[in-house]
């Protein structure tokens, strides 16, 4: 597996999860754009909050208050410099969904929406309330339209929403022509981040992108906390989408004073602890580097595509060119249903995949599919294993 520099093996004994034995053989994880494991470091930071620091943030003056609200805020810090933006600009939430959602309902303004047919549903739903919406098509590729897309821009587009990695066909659509594009008719960028800032190494400045999504659960942290990156300038153009505790300096029966983003945008008690283990996995993340990260995704693609493009009966979906992947291989063995597939490498070796349509079933309508397999890899992966699924799908589909 050249190009990668991760010592796999040695990561590999960061995660409690492969210890685990069912019927006494390991588990072979490959179902990580659903959500990845937790190294130890993750899962200790989170158990030393609640020993030792538990308590509600930006509210009292005694210690653990005081302690608690600067892990928070240093957790922000990291997320910051994780993707090279402002503190201020990083607003918490629970998940990606969460933060399309609040861009959505706080964005103010007049003007259609731009998003694409490959979309995740939770970047397809949310724009369709009071706003019209148009689909970008995609490809011969997969990949995004960028013809199409200037073809559907106008003077009325206020936002263009896309996936920057495909969580169906794990291509990485051209994000630096579609930010172009989008800031020549002067309209707006929200990235859609869930499927490549676990993967690739982002910087919001350079990109010059205006939203950037992506969860913690994803990316070695755990679940129910996400970032929504918002440029500083544009909480001008928004406002709060929920009110209450935290989000005000000042209230009166007769009116209120908020506070300043982003804890405006953060109502109620945080998901502290979670904040707390996504800087833990960040800081996991920056030891190994993220170039590493890209590189060994990179090089199980490409021995994923080589061995999977071998089996008879055996369709891969979208590109076959490792370089335009990441992560992420959709499939079906001909004349074997998905959900049959995923359940038979789970009872045979242990391999957990997803199967079904991925959130995303207007890709697989526009593709001309029913549900699908899909594999995805991460940094505690290995060659051996996806040379074991593909040893077991072979024999599959020799008998369909």
């Amino acid at each position: 597996m050249s190009g990668s520099k991760l010592e796999t093996s040695k990561i590999r004994e960061d995660f409690p999860f492969l210890n685990r034995l069912i019927k006494n053989k390991p588990i072979i994880y490959f179902d990580n754009a659903a959500t990845t494991q937790k190294p130890r470091q993750v899962i200790h930071t989170i158990s030393n909050y609640y020993e030792n620091y538990c308590a509600n943030i930006h509210r009292g003056v005694h210690t653990l208050s005081q302690e608690s609200s600067e892990l928070y805020e240093e957790a922000r810090r990291k997320v910051a410099r994780f993707i090279n933006a402002d503190e201020r600009e990083i607003v918490f939430v629970r998940n990606t969904t969460e933060a399309i959602n609040l861009v959505s309902r706080s964005l103010k303004g007049e003007g259609k929406i731009l998003t694409t047919v490959m979309e995740h549903h939770s970047n397809l739903l949310p724009w369709g309330r009071g706003r019209k919406v148009e689909y970008v098509d995609i490809d011969s590729g997969g990949r995004i339209d960028i013809d199409d897309l200037r073809r559907k821009m106008d003077g009325s587009t206020l936002l263009v929403a896309v996936g920057h990695v495909s969580n169906v066909l794990g291509l990485i659509n051209p994000i630096s022509a579609v930010i172009e594009e989008t800031k020549k008719r002067g309209a707006l960028c929200l990235i859609d981040g869930a499927q490549s800032v676990p993967h690739m190494k982002l910087d919001v400045k350079e990109l010059n992108c205006d939203f950037l999504v992506f969860s913690g659960h994803k990316m070695l942290g755990p679940s129910g906390i996400g970032v929504l990156y918002v440029k500083e300038d544009l909480y001008e153009r928004m406002e709060p989408f929920l009110l209450g505790g935290s989000t005000i300096k000042e209230v009166h029966i007769d009116g209120y004073i908020s506070e300043d983003p982003p804890l405006c945008y953060e109502a109620g008690t945080p998901n502290i602890e979670g904040a707390i283990g996504l800087g833990a996995a960040i800081d996991y993340l920056e030891d190994i580097q993220m170039e590493n990260v890209f590189a060994h995704d990179k090089a199980l693609m490409e021995l994923a595509l080589e061995r999977m493009g071998r089996i008879k009966n055996l369709e891969i979906y979208g590109s076959k060119d490792g370089e335009e992947r990441l992560s992420v291989v959709s499939f079906n063995v001909n004349g074997m249903g998905c959900h049959a597939v995923a359940k038979v490498l789970s009872l045979r070796e242990n391999i957990m995949i997803r199967s079904g349509f991925h959130c995303a079933q207007p890709l697989h309508d526009k593709l001309g599919i029913g549900p699908s397999a899909r594999v995805s890899f991460y940094i505690y992966n290995t060659p051996e294993e996806i040379e074991i699924m593909t040893d077991l799908l072979g024999k599959l589909a020799q008998f369909i």
